[in-house]
């Protein structure tokens, strides 16, 4: 830096530093009186203990007290305790060196005594790119997932929902993804998971193969409400870093529904009143300003698949709707079809994909829609056809739909252990259809 360029710094720079201090701690929120900040700055507390300090953000303002939340503990703070601001938000570090690893929700490494080089430092809070610049979804992305590839195809940049209840197989589908997607790097964010799961999902789900050329980023449910907002956060920019090189990143989100639950928390702990089932205003300004993130910009893209938990498998819940008409398009994965044993179990009667059309041939579509009016007519007289009240020969329709449906499950059925190309899975697709 050359010597004009230090004068020219010195105007910004501020001869004494603010400090605020501790006045009240309520659960998580702590106030404090001062320093001068602003919504969204990372702000440092030092402990009572003098080890350590705890990083913090400015949530809101309540009779002139700054209202933080924290990222760590809060357990050695004391009143009085200084509280200093860094004047700008959390910036977490980036680059190429992070594919293979498992970082925490501010973006540090869980093995801390690796040494990794070429980091960038970027804004965990982005804003989603104009809406003018986002280029059409034209291209289609193997996903290799036959019931996906053939019924519900995937473009690049596309954003997809996974809504399901719990132990219906979502975690084993982003698994299938994330190893047979033809993505160049992956992104998984672990919102609100459990410690344990973390680790079944990396050895035991994505395994060796889908690891390599993976960033997960784990932000596990012990951890305060704000760091399971960062981890989603930062999920999306580490994304962001690499779609802005150039490529095309498949971000995966487990699960938008505890990223909502945490902004709730944080959300009634600042006063806000409670809406819908508890949720607060800020839970729904902040699903879009997270979701929009992801898609195509003039540089690469972001195809993204969020899963939703809905409780009772009630597709009507209110971040379910909310995230649903949002993204690009939705999978249901239905507990009836898990109990068959039907895996994947994603309902195709209750699923679609808003950018098949722009993605698929005429024959695809054609095909595509030809099963799924089969799937729906045995589906209508399927209790007459188990209690063998349906007589052959009433309806041709429902006399197709019997003797194609074996082979059609059988189409859709897969194992989490092999891929299968989109080609091929549309090629079979179209060939049995023929045939029937």
């Amino acid at each position: 830096m050359g010597i004009q360029n230090l004068i020219n710094e010195i105007p910004g720079l501020h001869s004494f530093r603010h400090y605020g201090r501790v006045t009240k701690v309520t659960g998580l929120m702590i106030e404090s009186i001062g320093p001068r900040a602003s919504i969204g700055e990372l702000c440092t507390i030092e402990a009572n203990s003098g080890q350590r300090k705890v990083m913090a953000e400015v949530v809101g303002f309540r009779d002139e007290r700054v209202l933080l939340m924290p990222y760590d503990s809060v357990n050695d703070l004391a009143p009085g305790s200084l509280v200093s601001s860094t004047r700008s938000p959390l910036k977490i570090q980036v680059g190429t060196s992070l594919v293979g690893e498992v970082i925490d929700g501010l973006g540090r490494p869980l093995q801390p005594e690796k040494a990794y080089k070429g980091l960038t430092p970027v804004q965990a809070d982005g804003s989603p790119p104009n809406p003018l610049e986002r280029p059409r979804i034209k291209d289609p992305l193997s996903i290799g997932v036959k019931a996906i590839d053939a019924f519900l195809p995937v473009g690049r940049g596309q954003r997809l929902g996974i809504f399901a209840g719990s132990g219906v197989g979502k975690s084993t589908m982003m698994a299938m993804i994330a190893k047979h997607s033809e993505a160049d790097v992956i992104v998984i964010g672990l919102i609100g998971e459990r410690g344990r799961e973390v680790k079944d999902f990396l050895e035991r789900d994505l395994g060796p193969d889908g690891r390599k050329k993976s960033i997960v980023v784990a932000a596990t449910s012990d951890q305060p409400a704000l760091m399971r907002i960062k981890g989603a956060m930062t999920a999306t920019a580490v994304a962001e870093y690499f779609r802005d090189l150039g490529m095309n990143v498949l971000l995966m989100m487990d699960s938008v529904t505890r990223f909502a639950m945490a902004q709730r928390e944080i959300g009634l702990a600042i006063g806000e009143p409670p809406t819908t089932k508890g949720y607060t205003p800020s839970v729904f300004a902040s699903l879009p300003r997270l979701l929009e993130r992801s898609g195509t910009n003039r540089f690469g893209s972001i195809t993204a698949f969020y899963t939703v938990l809905v409780d009772g498998d009630d597709l009507n819940d209110p971040v379910a709707d909310a995230v649903r008409g949002i993204l690009d398009g939705h999978l249901v994965l239905d507990r009836k079809l898990a109990n068959k044993g039907q895996f994947p179990a994603v309902n195709l009667l209750k699923s679609v994909s808003r950018v098949m059309k722009d993605i698929s041939t005429e024959e695809h579509q054609q095909a595509a829609d030809s099963a799924r009016n089969l799937l729906s007519v045995y589906s209508e007289s399927e209790d007459l056809i188990n209690i063998g009240a349906y007589k052959r020969g009433s309806s041709t329709e429902v006399d197709r739909a019997i003797a194609m449906m074996p082979e059609l499950i059988s189409f859709i059925k897969q194992g989490n252990s092999g891929g299968v190309s989109r080609n091929e899975s549309v090629e079979k697709l179209i060939t049995l259809m023929q045939k029937g």
